[in-house]
């Protein structure tokens, strides 16, 4: 169901690679980014997501002085549709297999609500998650399984995570 608010949900996740992008252990997390960002362009509800100059977001290097810092960012119409392409999409196979290409991170991920048409900065979403981390979720930052409403929505149901 689309979004009837002035309001998009933003998400970032990132992650420490576990050695750099081009290395042989990153070979299918790098030979899958197109497919599943294309995946997620194509999506019902996809608003916009987060490409450097390759045409996606590894080249994006928000923290200068962590270079396996990788960072993904996108705005969606609402929950349902990014939990479609989470949870159910080929996008779910890839998530599966995160462990192999990265770090185990206690916190890595967070969602938001931003008035339609705004575009999050990298800095803004690592803002957000310092938020999710520090006070866990609140309507500032949430995660799938406790959301927070929109400001001008009813309020949402929970995504469990499926892939855990």
């Amino acid at each position: 169901m689309a979004s009837v608010t002035g309001f998009h949900l933003a998400q970032i996740n990132v992650g420490r690679l576990l050695a750099p992008v081009d290395h042989p252990q990153i070979a299918d997390f790098a030979a899958n980014l197109d497919r599943i960002n294309a995946l997620a362009d194509g999506q019902p509800g996809f608003v916009w997501r987060l490409k450097g100059e390759g045409g996606n977001a590894t080249d994006i290097q928000p923290k200068p002085d962590e270079p396996l810092f990788a960072i993904n960012m996108s705005v969606w119409t609402d929950l349902d549709a990014l939990a479609g392409f989470v949870y159910r999409s080929a996008h779910r196979d890839i998530m599966r297999r995160r462990r192999e290409w990265f770090a185990l991170m206690e916190t890595y991920m967070t969602l938001w609500w931003v008035p339609a048409g705004h575009q999050p900065t990298p800095a803004e979403g690592l803002d957000r998650l310092a938020v999710f981390e520090r006070l866990g979720p609140t309507a500032e930052a949430f995660s799938f399984r406790y959301p927070f409403p929109s400001p001008d929505a009813q309020p949402v149901r929970p995504v469990l995570d499926e892939c855990a």
